[in-house]
């Protein structure tokens, strides 16, 4: 079970953390390497003992594990570095991200992030967009649309006509669970400048 809750974010902000890919490597006896992944996505560990600063934080991370269960329920969480559909220091337009084209049918399509650099791209689903945040584009023009903040779904009343650029702007969540089951705290250690081990990972979606 997913809860709709997200990681008191102060914390969450200091943490590190980001993305990771997992690549298989093979020397050949000629010295040349043969590259391949078995994963599609990326996925994102982060580390919020380094967001704990006083003992009150740590009491806010202890109710909120154990309300997550440790492990068993997933939960939102604002990656500092990527939390919006743009540059972290400007603001998201309608026109930050290309979702799709109309095809007079089709009425759902699906919040998603790309990341270009030097000719080459790939594309993050986003399942857990921020309330209130998402704005939406037909060919460069606001228009209306629901929008699921639990799956990133975006529906419209008519189907955009054929050939109609949809867009969208928004900030997002990254879903993700406790990577332990325990909580191992030291307060003495704590106490003395020592930071308590509170892994995270992504939940794919």
């Amino acid at each position: 079970m997913f809860h709709e809750i997200r990681f008191p974010t102060a914390i969450a902000l200091a943490a590190t953390g980001g993305p990771e890919r997992r690549t298989r490597i093979v020397t050949l006896t000629s010295g040349h390497e043969e590259r391949n992944t078995p994963w599609a996505h990326s996925r994102r560990r982060f580390e919020a003992g380094y967001g704990v600063k006083t003992l009150d934080e740590l009491d806010a991370v202890i109710a909120f594990f154990e309300a997550r269960r440790g492990r068993l329920h997933g939960f939102r969480w604002k990656d500092a570095a990527d939390h919006k559909s743009c540059a972290p220091s400007e603001e998201p337009t309608p026109t930050d991200q290309p979702l799709g084209t109309g095809d007079g049918t089709r009425t759902t399509f699906h919040l998603s992030k790309t990341y270009t650099s030097g000719g080459h791209a790939y594309t993050r689903e986003i399942t857990k967009p921020v309330a209130g945040t998402v704005t939406i584009a037909l060919d460069g023009t606001p228009a209306v649309a629901a929008i699921d903040t639990t799956n990133g779904a975006v529906t419209f009343a008519a189907p955009p006509p054929d050939g109609i650029a949809v867009t969208a702007g928004f900030e997002f969540d990254t879903p993700v669970r406790f990577d332990t089951d325990r909580l191992d705290i030291n307060l003495t250690g704590f106490e003395a400048g020592e930071i308590p081990a509170i892994p995270v990972i992504e939940i794919r979606p």
